[in-house]
């Protein structure tokens, strides 16, 4: 006997949405300005998302508030990929910081919610751990050789196995990427308008080498050690300066150059064998396209909240594995502990992770932010709380007015603006 198939569409309560409804943007300043997403559901779920875009909060959060929340409202939060899809195709305007951190805390929401939902942590969702932790790297610095060396010790002390250094450039009256000298955790923004620091690549270029040279043999071989160039070399300078520092293996030089122009990265990959890092500024897979099916770099280091949430920042992981590039995702103070967070359970699932920054939040973070994420011996693990682990009190978050602060801006020594 033949039984007529059914195309009746039978739905079960399971399979009733689960609408959001209410999504709001609060902007805090715990120790530096945060833009937190909350996105409300009507079985009383909530979730939230990291929306900071350093020195442009309230660019993200008018765009959030004004154009993206009223749109949320009535959504089922379980569709994930559709709401990503919605946000992004729907507007006309693609991509950029602004439009891509919003989505971004749209998704990790969503994400965090359904994780909830589910009673387990978003990795779990994602395929589940491909490791027991992920191997982060801290930031040593110093306004001289033996200082540098100090704070290096200080995080081998902690248990880091990798660590990046940094040392103020002789000659220079400012270098970025040095911490102060009252041991709080280094913060670059300052002010409300932007301070203006001055460079002069040579002096950096001759440095640099007597940097590393001085860590390795203080402490060895038996740690990694990374460095951060912030963008300020030409191609040529950055190939010279990686072949300069082979001999001390780093783990990498991070943002040897600005990528607008990705083919520059062929010249760079022609003078050295140092690895190479960048994408802490990109905010979308085609932003790294050439670099990683190219092979011009080792790591790609795009970020939870600025590369359009874990939905899109998977997609540029899977891309990178088909061509041997592992991860290296930017963690610094200017993203909340809800973008940290996410950021572990993507780590915790791809099979090409290479390492995690790990910058740490100042006080009075911890007053806002409660989070499940643990540090031990050199690794980070997301904790095995439903969503992505974190929780935001918004009472708390009232107590800290958003205070206007400004990443500085570089000039050569002839007055003319230099890269970041």
């Amino acid at each position: 006997m033949t039984v007529p198939f059914d195309t009746t569409f039978h739905q079960h309560p399971k399979d009733q949405p689960v609408k959001i409804t209410d999504a709001r943007v609060v902007v805090s300043s715990p120790g530096r300005n945060y833009v937190t997403l909350v996105i409300e559901t009507e079985d009383g779920i909530t979730g939230i998302g990291d929306a900071t875009l350093n020195g442009r909060e309230m660019a993200v959060a008018s765009y959030l508030s004004e154009h993206l929340c009223p749109m949320l409202i009535g959504r089922d939060a379980r569709r994930i990929e559709d709401a990503w899809q919605y946000f992004y195709k729907g507007a006309y305007w693609r991509r950029g910081p602004v439009t891509m951190t919003a989505i971004a805390a749209i998704d990790v929401a969503l994400w965090d919610i359904k994780g909830k939902a589910a009673g387990m942590p978003v990795y779990e969702l994602l395929g589940g751990a491909a490791r027991e932790g992920v191997m982060v790297y801290g930031h040593a610095s110093g306004s001289t050789l033996q200082d540098l060396g100090a704070d290096f010790q200080h995080h081998l002390d902690l248990g880091y196995k990798a660590i990046r250094v940094q040392a103020a450039v002789p000659g220079l009256d400012k270098t970025y990427g040095i911490a102060p000298v009252d041991g709080k955790l280094y913060e670059p923004a300052s002010g409300n308008v932007p301070q203006e620091d001055t460079w002069e690549t040579s002096a950096y270029l001759d440095f640099a080498p007597r940097m590393m040279a001085h860590v390795r043999e203080e402490f060895g071989y038996g740690t990694h050690v990374l460095h951060d160039v912030h963008h300020r070399l030409s191609p040529i300078e950055a190939g010279r300066l990686g072949a300069s520092l082979e001999q001390y293996r780093p783990f990498w030089i991070e943002d040897p150059t600005p990528a607008e122009d990705q083919s520059a990265f062929r010249l760079i990959r022609q003078h050295t064998t140092t690895p190479i890092a960048v994408g802490e500024v990109f905010n979308s897979i085609w932003d790294c396209q050439q670099l990683i099916t190219e092979r011009l770099i080792d790591y790609i280091r795009t970020s939870v909240s600025h590369a359009g949430g874990i939905t899109h920042l998977r997609r540029i992981f899977s891309l990178a594995d088909l061509y041997g590039v592992r991860s290296g995702s930017h963690g610094a103070g200017d993203l909340s502990p809800a973008s940290f967070a996410a950021a572990l359970h993507v780590d915790m699932s791809i099979p090409n992770f290479g390492i995690q920054e790990y910058m740490g939040h100042r006080e009075p973070a911890n007053e806002v932010f409660t989070t499940s994420y643990t540090f031990n011996d050199g690794y980070m693990h997301p904790g095995d709380a439903p969503g992505i682990g974190v929780e935001f009190n918004e009472e708390a978050a009232a107590r800290f007015p958003f205070d206007p602060k400004y990443l500085p801006i570089n000039r050569r020594l002839d007055g003319s603006v230099h890269d970041w």
